[in-house]
């Protein structure tokens, strides 16, 4: 019998709109590419098509920016922290 496993996924665990913040909050000290992977995850967890509207961009552009090497402009991450029920500060 051959033991079945499939990758550890975060955005299966982030049930909760303070979820999301607290996670978003503990990865913002980190690279801004590790924050960008963080929105694409917390993206995930909320549904790209519900963030997408909520941030006034297209599903295929929010999943362009989020992807693993994107650049996506400041304004995009803020409008897409928003949409994740988050804000941006300045500490």
């Amino acid at each position: 019998m051959s033991l079945k496993t499939k990758p550890f996924d975060v955005a299966e665990h982030l049930e909760t709109q303070e979820d999301i913040r607290m996670f978003l909050q503990d990865v913002a000290e980190g690279t801004p590419e590790e924050f960008v992977h963080a929105l694409n995850t917390a993206a995930r967890a909320m549904g790209m098509t519900e963030v997408a509207k909520k941030a006034g961009v297209t599903r295929t552009s929010l999943y362009k920016s989020l992807a693993d090497g994107g650049k996506p402009q400041f304004a995009t991450i803020s409008k897409i922290s928003e949409a994740l029920g988050c804000k941006l500060a300045v500490a």
